[in-house]
Order: C-alpha cells, then sequence, then structure tokens
C-alpha cells in the first residue's frame, strides 16, 4: 500500500483550546500545520500572523492547502454588552468573509473548508433532540431572553456568510460544534471539575436543561471522518449522541471525581454569578439537547458515546498529571 500523503492543515484563529487540539493532532500524524493568528505564540507548528479582516500575505498559505478550518471568533465568556457584542459577531463574520474572498481568488484553492459554528443554533430544548433534518434553528420563539436571541443572531449569520460564499472548487463544512471536552488549563472541562473540586459541582438552577458535549478524541475522529467523506458537505452536528440533563451530567463527574457534595445553584445565584464573572448565565441556563444526525447516518463510531466513561476518562487523565494538551487516538482507549 503506499503511504499517505501528508495534509496541509491551515487553522485561522487556531490559537484558542480547541485551536490548539485540532493543531497539535494534525502535526504529531505528521502533516504541514499553519496557524494564522493575531499574536505569536511559540509552538511547533508555523504560524503566520493575519488580521481576520483583510487578505495579505497570509492568503498564500491556503493556496494548495488540504483543508481549511477556521475557528477564528471572540470568546463568547463575556457580558453580553453593546461593544461585546459587537465583537463577537464582527470576528466571526469578518472573518469567515474574508477567508472566502481569498479562497475564490486561488488558483489551486483548498478541497475542504471547515467553518466552525455552534449547537446553541437550535433552540432550548427540553422536549425532544435537535439534528440537523428536524431540528429548530433557536429565536422565533416569543419568550426568548434577549442574551439567548443575540447567540442565535450570531449563529444565524455566522453561517449565512458562510453558505453564501463564492467556492465551487470548494468543499464547505459547518461545524455546530457542542462544548468540547479536553483536559488542558483553561478549557470547559477544567472550569466544571474546579467546580466539582471545591464542592459546587450541583445542579444548575432546576438541572433539567440538557448538556450537549463532545469528548476532544471524539471531536478530532469526527473532523478526519469529514475530511475522508467527501459527500458530507453543509451544516453537521459536532456532539455526541447523547446529551443528558445538568443534574446527571454533574453527578457523572463528581463521581468521576470521588466527590459526593456538590452544592446546587438556584436561578438566582446563577444570575449573580455570571454578573460578577463577567459573562452570561446562558452558557449554563439553556438546554442544548443537540445530536449528530448526520454523523451517525454516514456510519461515524463514537469511542465515547456516554459522559459516565468519557467523563471517568478525563478524569483519569487529569490525575495523571500534564502534559494535557496531547493525547494519541491510538492510545486513547
Amino acid at each position: 500500500m503506499s503511504e499517505k500523503k501528508p495534509l496541509r492543515v491551515v487553522i485561522p484563529g487556531g490559537n484558542g483550546h480547541v485551536g490548539t487540539l485540532i493543531a497539535a493532532h494534525f502535526h504529531d500524524k505528521g502533516d504541514d500545520v499553519v496557524v494564522l493568528s493575531r499574536s505569536a505564540i511559540a509552538n511547533p507548528w508555523r504560524m503566520v500572523r493575519w488580521d481576520g479582516l483583510t487578505p495579505g500575505s497570509w492568503a498564500s498559505e491556503l493556496e494548495n492547502a488540504d483543508v481549511v478550518i477556521n475557528l477564528a471568533g471572540r470568546s463568547v465568556d463575556c457580558r453580553y454588552t453593546p461593544p461585546n457584542r459587537k465583537a463577537i459577531l464582527d470576528s466571526r463574520t469578518n472573518s469567515t468573509r474574508v477567508i472566502g474572498e481569498v479562497i475564490r481568488s486561488l488558483t489551486h484553492p483548498p478541497r475542504i473548508w471547515m467553518n466552525m459554528s455552534t449547537a446553541t443554533i437550535y433552540r432550548h430544548a427540553l422536549d425532544r433532540p435537535m439534528d440537523e433534518f428536524t431540528g429548530e434553528i433557536g429565536g422565533g420563539e416569543p419568550d426568548v431572553p434577549a442574551a439567548w436571541r443575540f447567540s442565535y443572531e450570531v449563529a444565524r449569520r455566522w453561517e449565512l456568510e458562510f453558505f453564501t460564499a463564492n467556492t465551487p472548487r470548494t468543499r464547505r463544512i459547518a461545524l455546530r460544534s457542542a462544548m468540547v471536552m479536553h483536559t488542558d488549563r483553561g478549557g470547559i472541562f477544567d472550569t466544571l471539575l474546579r467546580l466539582v473540586r471545591c464542592g459546587l459541582g450541583g445542579a444548575a438552577a432546576s438541572g433539567q436543561q440538557f448538556v450537549s458535549w463532545i469528548h476532544s478524541l471524539d471531536f478530532l475522529c469526527a473532523v478526519e471522518f469529514l475530511i475522508e467523506h467527501g459527500e458530507l458537505t453543509g451544516a453537521i452536528n459536532v456532539a455526541s449522541p447523547n446529551p443528558i440533563p445538568n443534574r446527571e451530567f454533574m453527578a457523572e463527574l463528581r463521581a468521576a471525581w470521588g466527590t459526593r457534595i456538590g452544592w446546587p445553584s438556584s436561578r438566582w445565584m446563577l444570575e449573580v454569578g455570571a454578573f460578577l464573572l463577567r459573562t452570561e448565565s446562558e452558557l449554563i441556563l439553556k438546554s442544548r439537547r443537540v445530536v449528530p444526525g448526520r454523523l451517525s447516518a454516514a456510519g461515524f463510531s463514537f469511542l465515547f458515546p456516554q459522559w459516565r466513561a468519557a467523563a471517568q476518562q478525563l478524569v483519569a487523565l487529569r490525575r495523571a498529571g500534564p502534559p494535557f494538551r496531547r493525547i494519541s487516538l491510538e492510545k486513547a482507549v
């Protein structure tokens, strides 16, 4: 058998937790990885400056690339003040727009363009799962809180910018990703585990709201799967097939860590805490019951379909100590 040719992978906005995870994965496989970033951070892969707004010398990195994975966007972990709202929306739509313009201008454009999206695009769902076939896009409900309505607007406009880009020679996939659970410091798993270790990892408000999540290894496997399966285009839910209510989610995490006590938080406590931490309670209170309809239909197999096993494995890795960043797919299970 002929040896597989290394990929050329370009990751705009790849300095965050998910970007570093993807870059490390492809770099460790021997692929040629380039991260486009506004700031230089020491890493084994190449870093190229860009502003996320205008074409520049960085555009040549996309010529003959196999895969572009755009993760650019200001963090939503903040208060939704008018300036922050503008930064959140503009950073996503502007970066997507300029990447589309550059791809259209290239002689040999990338084969695949993946653009990060979000599972938050679906409505607050307690009643049934949301897949790509029958899931309902949120924002039209009469009682939607203003902060949630803004999140829906960002998600819709982000995908609209992506899917209206004129790139006929490049296959496009919007990654409607759930929270990616990984052991890196500062990530969502680290934040949740810190609450558990402090005895605060109980149910949030009613605890009935669903948590959509995906283990980092399954996220990486899904990206690989989407690269290899040329028939898959459009919006793809990248999430575990088994979202569970917040109450059960936190109980499983406490059990994995070995903590019996987890004080619950009422809604008003969450609102006050979110205000003091300069973030929004939507990140905890909105029910995200998202499932991977298209991945499952295409035959994708999850390493960690259930949260209990995922939490146990992540906790074991965390207890083993640093380095946390790189986890080999071959050694995962």
